[in-house]
């Protein structure tokens, strides 16, 4: 059984694809967790997780949009997606890539990081630029079922992760990426999940997709010396631990 933990069905909708195809190609699939990223975006991935029985509904505001949203509009984001008990919270984090001022991005993180623990569901976090104030600010307020999704930290924020309880998802941006190859050397099996981030970062051609997920199978297997069928498994064994206890 494969997973995409983190993946973008609206994003993928708005690139021209037909969703009912893209969920048809993803055979196998035990999980599509298709991650909102602003409240529009939330509520299309509630559609797509009530129409398709493996796809499961992130819920949350991407750091990028908590910087344009007033603070009105994301307090009462974060109550429609406390009512509408998601499957995780996702995308939240911080980003150091596009903004500069982390004042806002922490204040509701903050928040996410407690609606998250109210709820007992993991958090897909993202980090783009911003490893190690990720990683130190989730310690400090103790988050809890942690994902960090498509994370470019070094060895020392990667192991400080680890000792955290955290779990990291491989994209599927692997097959170009010695980065995320550097991750998965150093990630042990039983904290690796998978991950398209589709549309981006595509192991083929654009946009990306979940049934892509194959390729970095391949590549992680490869790179663990273990057959894809142990992959696969031990994968979603850590899904099941992560998301279904």
């Amino acid at each position: 059984m494969l997973v995409d933990v983190h993946t973008h069905l609206d994003l993928i909708e708005k690139e021209g694809k037909d969703i009912d195809v893209i969920i048809k190609n993803a055979k196998g699939f035990a999980a599509i967790i298709s991650n909102g990223t602003r409240p529009e975006s939330n509520r299309k991935v509630l559609e797509y997780a009530k129409k398709y029985k493996n796809v499961k509904p992130a819920l949350g505001i991407y750091p990028g949009h908590v910087e344009e949203l007033s603070d009105k509009e994301i307090e009462k984001e974060i109550e429609f997606i406390k009512k509408s008990k998601p499957f995780a919270i996702g995308e939240v984090g911080l980003d150091l890539k596009h903004y500069k001022n982390l004042t806002k991005q922490k204040k509701y993180l903050k928040k996410f990081i407690q609606l998250a623990k109210e709820l007992e569901i993991p958090m897909l976090i993202h980090s783009w630029a911003a490893e190690k104030e990720t990683i130190e600010f989730l310690e400090k307020n103790k988050a809890e079922k942690v994902v960090m999704h498509c994370f470019c930290g070094n060895k020392e924020l990667t192991d400080k992760g680890l000792a955290l309880g955290y779990y990291y998802t491989i994209p599927t941006a692997i097959t170009k990426s010695k980065t995320f190859r550097k991750l998965a050397k150093r990630v042990p099996l039983n904290r690796l999940l998978t991950e398209t981030d589709a549309p981006y970062l595509s192991p083929r051609e654009w946009p990306n997709e979940p049934a892509f997920i194959k390729d970095s199978i391949k590549k992680i297997a490869e790179i663990k010396k273990i057959t894809q069928e142990e992959l696969e498994k031990i994968i979603y064994m850590n899904y099941q631990t992560l998301f279904l206890k």
